[in-house]
């Protein structure tokens, strides 16, 4: 897949406990963009942060059963993350979703890594 030069990044602020159908919510917005075709998605963990309700949430030893933070980044074209957003709004009941555009400098796969 070639990415223009110009894409746009959904960012997607949610929690390590919050659940779609029982299954992390972060994986099953992984999944979808995958099955999707979009460009790529990350998943990554925070260790400290606060939300809409001001609750702090970390990684301290004494609190590990804390609700962590997790953000989901995706990019691709300006038109495939549209169409997925509305999905994605029926999917997420707590967060934050932000959009930027942004600057893709390289999007390389090695086909000899495959």
């Amino acid at each position: 897949m070639k990415l223009p030069s110009e894409a746009f990044l959904l960012r997607i602020f949610i929690g390590e406990s919050d659940r779609r159908d029982g299954r992390p919510l972060h994986e099953v917005l992984v999944e979808e963009a995958r099955r999707r075709g979009l460009a790529g998605a990350t998943v990554v963990r925070g260790f400290l942060g606060f939300g809409a309700n001001s609750r702090i949430h970390t990684s301290k030893v004494l609190r590990l059963s804390e609700d962590l933070p997790v953000v989901v980044e995706i990019v691709d074209r300006e038109d495939r993350i549209e169409a997925f957003l509305p999905d994605l709004d029926r999917m997420i009941t707590e967060g934050l979703v932000t959009l930027e555009k942004v600057r893709v400098i390289a999007y390389r796969h090695d086909a000899d890594q495959s």
